[in-house]
């Protein structure tokens, strides 16, 4: 099977600016694909920015939503695949969600964020509930992630137990944390035996620091490509023939003794 080649988009866009970042996400669709890339991987909420205080119930939007379909227009107009960030609309709640967007246009996945983080998500966003959402993409178990859920362990594992290759998190990383992208993420790819892209924000937004970072991190523990501070895309390659590899010489889901972990829950 051959591997799949991924592209981080590090950038904030511009907060508040739905036609600007989309502008921007077609841009870097069409970088990706010039260099190969089957999949794009946008930074939590990039479709109307993070820092945008009380604008978060004006710019939320159903997951079917005008957002949805003209991302699914650049993912066809580009060939490639999209996993964006957006604050989510069900009638009078809104999630912090993510979705995924096959290169034909169809949405293979919603995911809403279940850990969330700090006072400005705890006062706009419902916390979501399910923990496990997942897709295949070119033959790869796609999983999905938001920001401070991939520093629960637990919910790592848990998509690795339910067989994830390839776990994507779109993330608001800000200043002091860095170490979550610079050592955390790496350990939970290598923990799990799983892929993971970890795709931030960047710059100065609000209140916030956004510190970049963003990585692909293999089965290994091993960084496949990191972008600095700034505005970036780069691209790594997800080898489903290494995780195999990786998996059968790193054997922690078939070690696991699950009876002896009953009092975590």
């Amino acid at each position: 099977m051959p591997s799949l080649r991924t592209a981080l988009l590090q950038s904030s866009g511009r907060p508040g600016a739905v036609t600007e970042n989309l502008k921007a996400l077609d841009e870097a669709a069409a970088r990706a694909a010039d260099a190969g890339a089957r999949l794009l991987v946008a930074p939590e909420l990039f479709l109307t920015g993070y820092a945008i205080g009380d604008a978060v119930p004006e710019l939320a939007e159903p997951a079917e939503g005008p957002g949805s379909a003209a991302i699914a227009e650049i993912a066809v107009r580009h060939g490639l695949a999209v996993l964006y960030g957006y604050p989510e609309r069900d009638g009078e709640r809104i999630f912090n969600a993510s979705q995924l967007i096959g290169a034909d246009g169809v949405r293979l996945a919603n995911y809403r964020k279940t850990h969330l983080f700090g006072c400005f998500e705890q006062e706009w966003f419902t916390p979501g509930e399910q923990t496990v959402v997942q897709a295949d993409l070119d033959g790869i178990r796609i999983g999905l992630l938001i920001c401070y859920d991939v520093e629960f362990p637990e919910n790592v594992r848990a998509h690795a137990l339910a067989g994830t290759d390839l776990l994507l998190v779109p993330t608001a990383q800000m200043h002091p944390f860095q170490f979550v992208a610079e050592s955390v993420v790496p350990v939970r790819a290598f923990e799990s035996q799983m892929y993971v892209a970890y795709v931030n924000r960047t710059g100065p937004e609000g209140e916030f620091e956004f510190v970049g970072l963003s990585c692909l991190a293999g089965p290994d523990g091993v960084v496949r490509t990191r972008a600095g501070r700034g505005e970036e895309l780069v691209i790594g390659e997800v080898d489903p023939e290494f995780l195999a590899a990786s998996r059968a010489a790193n054997p922690y889901l078939a070690d696991r003794r699950p009876g002896l972990y009953g009092s975590l829950a």
